[in-house]
């Protein structure tokens, strides 16, 4: 799928906490065309194009979503928040990535995200869902508080709806109140990758999908090696502008 330059309409921005937001774009049906897991470009000015997941399946509507971390100290971040004040239309480039979900498999999700990861975690798991509303799917969703996780409620509505999706919430600070007891809802304190150490057993039957920093991403999948993923079946858009030789590194 070639990527495509043109003009979007920008028709929604919601805060979803006080450092994230939500846009909503709407441009021509077709060229809006995208696979699950794929990311948009936004452009700043002439020679500046600012990637961002997108947070929905191709819809066929022409719409799609964004989530966008605010870093007020930073420049371009910045100057996005000022543009989404004032502009009703943003040019923008898609679609890019290959860490799209693989529609032939019907193994196991493991989903694996860190802040604003979750927008592209959504999208391969609501597209996977629609396809088999039986599949199993394990959404571990890290972040530093749990004020961070922006569409908590959106995670319990999936784990209600979908007898087989499970949310694991994972922060490093200990939350003031505890999360809704569900046996399909958990939490666990500590870094990610140490709680997938902890808490995962064997994984080699699993698809994994993972969202974040090349940090972050490659020291889970240290973890995972050891937990038997097969290079294959693990995907990250990390492997394309942060890519590291081997992928698989077995620390045990």
């Amino acid at each position: 799928m070639s990527a495509r330059i043109l003009t979007c309409q920008v028709i929604a921005v919601e805060d979803l906490n006080p450092d994230v937001y939500g846009v909503t774009l709407q441009g021509r049906d077709e060229a809006m065309r995208h696979a699950p897991g794929q990311y948009l470009e936004l452009k700043l000015d002439d020679d500046l194009w600012v990637p961002f997941s997108i947070a929905d399946a191709y819809r066929g509507d022409g719409k799609l979503e964004l989530h966008i971390q605010h870093w007020p100290e930073r420049e371009n971040s910045a100057r996005l928040r000022e543009m989404l004040k004032v502009a009703n239309q943003l040019i923008v480039r898609l679609p890019g990535g290959e860490c799209v979900l693989d529609v032939t498999s019907r193994r196991p999700l493991l989903l694996i995200a860190a802040g604003t990861g979750f927008a592209q975690m959504k999208a391969i798991l609501e597209a996977a869902l629609a396809a088999d509303p039986q599949r199993e799917v394990s959404l571990w969703w890290a972040a530093r508080e749990r004020r961070d996780f922006y569409h908590e409620a959106l995670a319990y509505e999936w784990t209600r709806k979908w007898p087989r999706v499970h949310f694991h919430a994972v922060t490093e600070m200990a939350p003031e109140e505890a999360l809704p007891d569900s046996e399909r809802v958990e939490h666990s304190l500590g870094r990610i990758d140490t709680v997938l150490d902890r808490e995962l057993d064997d994984v080699s039957g699993h698809d994994v999908y993972l969202s974040g920093s090349p940090g972050m991403v490659y020291a889970c999948i240290d973890v995972l090696a050891n937990k038997g993923v097969k290079e294959e079946q693990v995907f990250s858009d990390v492997f394309s502008y942060a890519p590291r030789e081997p992928l698989l590194v077995k620390t045990r």
